[in-house]
């Protein structure tokens, strides 16, 4: 069968990709990245607030708890709106999507800052921001893995990690701008006025960065990948379901629940975690614990765009495994830097977990979606990251908190980390094949420029490496992209 189609494999079937949509797809979709990060920084830094305003009955202690759990409750809603979204994308396409995710963020996001307080509406208040903690939790479900989705299918192959790299910069810019703000505000407005009215500015600036949002995304291109699938689909083969996707792609889901696993439980650890296992198990001023970490993800940013491009050149997979055994092997020495009374070698211990993070990053928005079929990409990402993240991720905060608690070991979140990418690597050296440089699956190859479609063209069946995976009821799939 593969040698069959690879002597089709034409040089029309090949994609040369605009340079400049590409560009704009990156912009669009990063955007709405760095508005879902916004929020989750104002507010994590809002808790305490949030606790008083919303659950004023309660004790003190547990106020924050019971803003935290509705902050949690969002991720019992994310695998939900990853299964919703993830299916309509595959079936309607990625851009329609997306601009409706990004929607019901923003707006979820504003009602917020406009729900009363308990004080005013009493029981009610809290129910309506457990509601539109839902509400973001199941259109957060349909975004980040539509975005993966989105830049991964608008890239040209030898450049797809640096560019896709750049959504993890919306990531960190999006956190640094929430929780920066919610730090100033506080500086400038004080204590009893940020919980007068003060912490609801933050979800109002939540719309117009909605709108810009909106904007760009209303003006993207469809991916390239997506219509050429469409210019091919046989109607009623093409409809990509739940049950497909379980019973066809199983592997595959349980190998990207795997790299989501050790992905985003570092992600949660260092960006959500950190800030209050510095101030709580360490002693650190809250503000100076919040500062440092706004510093160390400042510093990030350039590591991510340079782990993306050598992950483009040398490989993305060696990436991944050399960052996994250095945080195996650099985790303690970090926490117990972390831990030194000394400011300096607090920062430096933070900053080696960042700059560890930052490999991950660069590389696995690129190879995440590079795991799955065209015709069931966004569904199958989205199911899976949401599935994880929900699971693995978003528990680690609460998870590793009461380990340490309950053993008076500050150690256990260094012990934890290494753990994680134990299993990390395993499925890494195993299950994840080096797709760096070469096509997605179920697409045909992406160019920058036509000069490299001889190239491609001298050897199709590394071209069409793919096709000996492709499930049966899918070969009517095979996608032959035309030159746009």
């Amino acid at each position: 069968m593969g040698e069959k189609k690879s002597k089709r494999l034409k040089r029309e079937d090949i994609t040369v990709v605009d340079k400049q949509i590409a560009k704009q797809s990156i912009l669009g979709t990063s955007l709405g990245n760095a508005m879902e990060w916004f929020d989750f920084g104002i507010y994590s830094y809002l808790a305490v607030t949030i606790g008083k305003v919303f659950f004023p009955e309660v004790d003190s202690s547990a106020q924050v708890i019971y803003a935290f759990a509705t902050f949690a409750v969002a991720f019992i809603a994310r695998p939900l709106g990853g299964i919703f979204f993830g299916i309509m994308g595959d079936r309607l396409g990625r851009k329609k999507v997306l601009a409706l995710t990004l929607i019901m963020m923003a707006i979820a996001t504003l009602a917020i800052g406009l729900i009363p307080g308990y004080s005013t509406i009493g029981i009610a208040a809290p129910i309506l921001l457990l509601a539109a903690r839902l509400v973001q939790g199941f259109s957060t479900g349909g975004e980040y893995a539509g975005a993966m989705t989105f830049i991964a299918e608008s890239t040209p192959d030898k450049k797809r990690s640096v560019m896709s790299s750049v959504l993890e910069v919306g990531t960190l810019a999006g956190y640094i701008a929430g929780s920066g703000l919610v730090t100033l505000l506080t500086f400038i407005l004080g204590s009893e006025t940020m919980l007068d009215w003060g912490w609801r500015i933050p979800f109002f600036i939540a719309a117009p960065l909605g709108l810009i949002g909106l904007y760009f995304r209303s003006h993207l291109e469809e991916t390239p990948a997506f219509q050429a699938m469409e210019e091919k689909k046989e109607e009623k083969k093409n409809r990509s379901s739940f049950k497909e996707i379980i019973v066809n792609h199983w592997r595959s889901l349980l190998i990207c629940v795997g790299v989501v696993l050790f992905y985003n439980t570092i992600v949660y650890m260092v960006l959500t975690y950190m800030p209050s296992y510095l101030s709580e198990q360490l002693g650190y001023g809250e503000t100076k614990g919040l500062l440092l970490i706004l510093i160390v993800m400042v510093i990030m940013i350039p590591f991510v765009l340079g782990m993306g491009y050598l992950g483009d050149r040398i490989g993305r997979n060696k990436i991944l495994i050399g960052a996994l055994i250095l945080t195996i092997v650099l985790s303690v020495p970090a926490f117990m830097l972390a831990g030194n009374e000394n400011g300096y070698n607090a920062f430096f211990g933070v900053l080696i977990l960042g700059c560890l993070l930052t490999a991950f990053q660069g590389t696995l928005p690129a190879t995440l979606p590079s795991l799955f079929f065209t015709n069931v990409r966004y569904g199958s990402l989205a199911l899976t990251y949401n599935l994880s993240t929900s699971i693995f991720g978003g528990t680690t905060p609460l998870i590793v908190a009461w380990l340490v608690k309950e053993t008076n070991n500050n150690m256990i979140p260094a012990y934890y980390l290494m753990a994680v990418c134990m299993i990390g690597i395993v499925v890494v050296v195993f299950f994840v094949k080096e797709t760096a440089g070469r096509s997605l699956r179920g697409s045909l190859p992406a160019v920058e420029d036509p000069s490299e479609i001889k190239e491609v063209l001298k050897d199709p069946e590394e071209a069409l490496w793919w096709e000996k995976e492709e499930p049966e009821d899918d070969q009517a799939l095979t996608v032959e992209s035309k030159h746009t």
